[in-house]
């Protein structure tokens, strides 16, 4: 893949899981002041949860579009991750699937692109090295070694 083309998907990726969780992440918080009986009785969580997990949405959405901070930025990676992938699990536990699954499947489908989008992200926004290389001892080195 040519930097230029994994500069596009990675930035379409990152697009298209800061929308969704941005989004959801405002409509969160405006629904905890306006409707607290929207989603919360049926899959048995606090209503508070949703205003605060909302700002995290919001503030993690903004993390990952921004530049710098790698660090955070894998905070961000991973917080979203486990929004998703839990978001799947309680619905798919008190049975909320929706038409066809669509309360269930789509959260996974944005955990696949918020995969891609980690894997993808340019040096610069990642903290380093997750395996280090490790040294070639000198006897397997193809180059000779002086002394």
């Amino acid at each position: 893949m040519t930097t230029k083309t994994k500069s596009i998907v990675y930035w379409t990726m990152t697009i298209l899981v800061a929308f969704p969780i941005g989004s959801g992440g405002i409509a969160q918080m405006a629904q905890y002041r306006a409707n607290p009986h929207g989603v919360v009785p049926e899959l048995g969580y606090p209503m508070y949860f949703f205003a605060i997990l909302g700002f995290w949405k919001l503030f993690g959405a903004l993390t990952i579009l921004a530049p710098r901070y790698p660090r955070l930025k894998e905070w961000a990676y991973a917080g979203i991750f486990f929004d998703l992938t839990g978001a799947a699990a309680s619905c798919a536990w008190v049975g909320g699937y929706g038409a066809y699954g669509f309360h269930v499947i789509a959260p996974l489908i944005i955990t696949g692109f918020l995969l891609a989008s980690w894997a993808l992200r340019p040096d610069s926004r990642k903290i380093g090295v997750v395996v280090p290389a490790t040294s070639v001892p000198a006897h397997l080195s193809a180059t000779p070694v002086s002394s």
